[in-house]
């Protein structure tokens, strides 16, 4: 039985200033939708959150939203909110984040910006304390994570990153390939044999 049957994607509610990063939104949620795999989201409906659940909700996928009400007419509009089948309005967001957390199988980071990155960090440290062992990846769409790649290394380097084998996060270039490597992980961590590196590229 497939481990995965959600996939958690954190990216920006702006577009960015690069029509490839809107692109990748809209692609990676086609893919997870063809997948036969829900996406799990932000609920924004503009910028790169909104490019991936319209890449979904246009392949046939199922589609639910987590977001603050605070957040509503600032990342949604009422109108494509109710494209989606589940959309969950949360007090704050520690508990958007919880939530998102508690239904997904795994995470993704496409581009984005401060939100995004705190986002994917935590659920980095939730593994290195040993509460999770879902796929973590980063996105690297014309090489956007290459500095927080970088910083990664570095912190290894100088002795902050002990627990490598808890904290595994992906990095594909490959848009096409990253539910593939979702998968694969997921298989490799039920697996008693199963090991990979702390950055794998594909």
């Amino acid at each position: 039985m497939n481990a995965i049957r959600s996939i958690c994607v954190y990216c920006g509610s702006s577009p960015g200033r690069d029509k490839a990063y809107l692109q990748a939104g809209y692609a990676l949620g086609s893919s997870i939708a063809k997948s036969g795999l829900r996406l799990i989201y932000g609920g924004g409906t503009r910028g790169i959150m909104g490019a991936v659940s319209d890449g979904a909700l246009r392949a046939g996928g199922q589609v639910t939203g987590i977001i603050p009400h605070f957040l509503l007419d600032k990342e949604a509009t009422q109108t494509a909110l109710g494209r989606l089948d589940e959309l969950i309005v949360t007090q704050d967001m520690h508990e958007r984040k919880h939530t998102m957390f508690d239904k997904s199988d795994a995470f993704v980071a496409l581009p984005g910006g401060i939100g995004t990155l705190e986002e994917i960090v935590e659920v980095m440290t939730w593994a290195q304390l040993g509460h999770h062992r879902k796929p973590i990846l980063f996105a690297n769409v014309k090489r956007f994570w290459d500095p927080m790649l970088a910083l990664l290394d570095h912190m290894r380097a100088e002795g902050f990153v002990h627990t490598g084998q808890l904290v595994r996060p992906l990095v594909v270039d490959r848009l096409e390939a990253i539910v593939p490597a979702i998968l694969t992980e997921a298989a490799n961590v039920q697996s008693p044999q199963g090991e990979s590196s702390v950055i794998d590229r594909m």
